[in-house]
């Protein structure tokens, strides 16, 4: 055993695992599978855990010619999705001894200024939104491996991360059908992304199917002010809608201020939902019918196909379950 004054080594940690320092050495850079046994890897980590050992990062990855950093490239960290899709993917990273650094774009949408003079040799990988995609040009991402969140599987990715946002608006189209909605205004997102063309595609292929309805769609900044303006216009229309559904939380909440403005009272004139279940949708009034997303399982597999992909494995290929949450900005179609 080392002395109380001594930082452990993973000389140690062999000894007290009763191994080879090249057996610690697998198991701490989870690199053991089919090479030694669970029990041996459960030993070793009990060794490490009790000594207190930390490895020397920066020695290993002069060794290995690998800097376990990963950069995840957002639209922006000023809505709590994004700030949770981090804080899910950089849990997963500390657990694999990695970083994560953010490469948010200062304008919300599009690519940052390149915060590296050469990417590939400061990261090992890329987990990028399908909202900030241009971002990859900018900083040569898309020669690195690169995991791709919210977008096309058939896309630049070397895997592709999705949340199931097709059944999210199945679900919606199914519960304001059931409330008797038949002419549905789609406030959209005015954001190239492919995320938000799926929205629009499952509505209009949903409501297709049911004789009698009416789609309309107007686009919007992805912004509560920009949303008032929107819903304000397409509100002030003749034959108004009797539903409103947004593609985002921030888009419904510009909705409710521009409903307010025309003397229009949710759910009674007209129903009101959302996507993201963000604080925001049980802090207005009322509260919003949304889907949820889990963003930081999000952020979790996202990492965690990262780590797969680096490891030459295969990483987990099914679509996030998303869930309707019913409140109280949803009534009966008034006709």
């Amino acid at each position: 055993m080392p002395r109380a004054s001594t930082r452990p080594t993973s000389r140690d940690v062999a000894q007290a695992a009763g191994v080879s320092q090249a057996a610690v050495s697998l198991v701490l850079g989870d690199k053991w599978k089919g090479r030694v046994s669970e029990a041996t890897a459960a030993r070793v980590r009990e060794a490490a855990a009790t000594l207190g050992y930390r490895p020397n990062l920066a020695a290993r990855n002069l060794r290995l010619g690998s800097t376990r950093t990963v950069l995840l490239v957002v639209p922006a960290l000023t809505t709590e999705f994004f700030a949770a899709v981090y804080t899910g993917a950089a849990r997963v990273a500390a657990q694999h001894g990695f970083g994560v650094v953010l490469y948010p774009s200062p304008e919300g949408i599009g690519p940052a200024r390149d915060p590296f003079a050469s990417a590939q040799s400061a990261l090992d990988g890329v987990i990028a939104s399908s909202m900030a995609a241009d971002a990859l040009t900018a900083i040569r991402g898309d020669q690195l491996p690169l995991v791709m969140l919210d977008s096309d599987p058939q896309g630049p990715g070397t895997a592709t991360v999705n949340v199931d946002i097709p059944d999210g608006i199945r679900q919606l189209t199914d519960h304001l059908l059931s409330l008797g909605h038949r002419d549905i205004l789609h406030l959209a997102a005015d954001v190239a992304s492919w995320t938000f063309e799926v929205r629009a595609r499952e509505l209009t292929t949903q409501l297709s199917k049911v004789p009698g309805t009416t789609l309309r769609t107007a686009h919007s900044p992805l912004s509560i002010k920009g949303a008032e303006t929107a819903a304000h216009r397409a509100l002030s229309l003749p034959h108004r809608p009797t539903a409103v559904l947004c593609d985002d939380d921030l888009l419904a909440a510009g909705t409710y201020k521009a409903a307010r403005r025309l003397g229009l009272r949710i759910p009674e004139d007209l129903s009101v939902t959302g996507i993201d279940d963000l604080a925001l949708a049980t802090a207005i009034d009322p509260e919003l019918t949304t889907i949820r997303l889990n963003a930081e399982r999000f952020g979790e597999r996202g990492m965690q196909a990262l780590l797969a992909v680096l490891n030459n494995d295969t990483p987990e290929q099914a679509d996030i379950p998303v869930s309707l949450v019913v409140r109280g900005s949803t009534a009966p179609a008034r006709h």
